[in-house]
């Protein structure tokens, strides 16, 4: 795995929208994001396509993948996070320069939902390692204690090991009304008690590198030459992969198809654990979102963790893919250590 540098102050971030752009009603919510960064020491630098006035993805599939290369490819960028995740990343995949960047130095993707189209690739093709955090609109969020700001977390020296642990607290339902109140920021209300559970019960704690993401996104790259984890899998057949994966919106039944997927495809071959981040995705008649992991993967002769701190239910846990991490679960203790470079 090659692994950027840390994010130092003064470094420039970039905003590129390899999916939705920004309505221009949320144009207010995107000035205090950067703003938020200005505010922690980075510079900021805007793609040339990131405000939509329809069509909701932020320019053809040339024009976002132009945007997010050049970014990815100027010394003078450190890392690159979208405004948001959306719909239709995969466009843009076969128009990005592979080669060119094969041949650069690797630069920090962040991001999920979405993104995660691209950063799985990004790792499988490249070796390139990126965050799984935040989106730029949720950067004015601080939080809650345990877990580590995504900027933070790229600051982060390497070799120097980074603990999270679980909050045991998440959000309700709902989402912020970013249109009425564009300055919505701080730490945000967590009235929801909610801790990681390992399938069959037990303790767990295993080590791997991490790999993941959204699977309404990479069910697609299945199969495909951007979304080879197996190949991942034996070239870092050493330290072994723990799997994290996370549902955003499909119905149980659609989940428990993708999983059964991923698993006949050998995706979790070389794992050593796999990790399910919580989830308000809808339960279906007759299974709810935990059985249907427990269905498609609960064959599996590894550890099973459900509704860890990671996905589209906040507080998101940042994790770095390529990262070698340390699951802990126990009586006292959820909590994942990193390490990297």
């Amino acid at each position: 795995m090659r692994f950027p540098r840390p994010l130092r102050p003064g470094d420039t971030i970039g905003v590129a929208a390899p999916s939705s752009g920004v309505a221009p009603s949320f144009v207010p919510r995107l000035e205090v994001a950067c703003a938020a960064l200005k505010e922690r020491g980075f510079d900021v630098r805007l793609g040339e396509h990131l405000v939509v006035h329809d069509g909701g993805v932020a320019g053809t599939a040339q024009q976002r993948a132009a945007d997010l290369m050049a970014m990815l490819l100027d010394p003078a960028v450190a890392a690159v996070v979208p405004p948001w995740g959306g719909e239709l990343a995969i466009q843009v995949l076969d128009d990005l320069d592979w080669d060119a960047l094969a041949a650069a130095e690797p630069t920090w993707l962040v991001g999920y939902s979405d993104l995660t189209t691209v950063m799985l690739p990004l790792a499988t093709r490249l070796g390139w390692a990126s965050l799984h955090g935040a989106n730029l609109l949720e950067t004015p969020y601080d939080q809650p204690a345990g877990l580590v700001h995504w900027t933070d977390v790229l600051a982060t020296a390497p070799g120097t090991p980074l603990t999270q642990r679980s909050p045991g607290r998440h959000k309700g339902p709902g989402f912020d009304d970013w249109e009425a109140d564009p300055t919505t920021a701080g730490e945000r209300e967590l009235p929801v008690p909610g801790s990681w559970e390992v399938v069959g019960g037990g303790g767990v704690d295993v080590t791997g590198r991490l790999v993941g993401g959204c699977l309404e996104v990479l069910g697609p790259l299945v199969g495909t030459p951007y979304g080879d984890v197996p190949r991942l899998g034996r070239d870092l057949t050493e330290d072994g992969l723990v799997v994290y994966l996370e549902a955003c919106e499909q119905d149980a039944f659609s989940i428990c198809r993708t999983l059964h997927g991923m698993r006949m495809a050998s995706w979790f071959e070389e794992a050593e654990a796999v990790l399910i981040g919580r989830t308000a995705a809808p339960d279906s008649p007759g299974l709810t979102q935990h059985e249907a992991v427990r269905d498609a993967l609960g064959g599996l002769d590894l550890p099973l963790v459900l509704d860890v701190d990671f996905g589209h239910v906040w507080p998101y846990l940042p994790m770095v893919n390529g990262a070698l991490a340390r699951v802990v679960v126990d009586g006292e203790r959820a909590e994942i250590t990193q390490t990297w470079g």
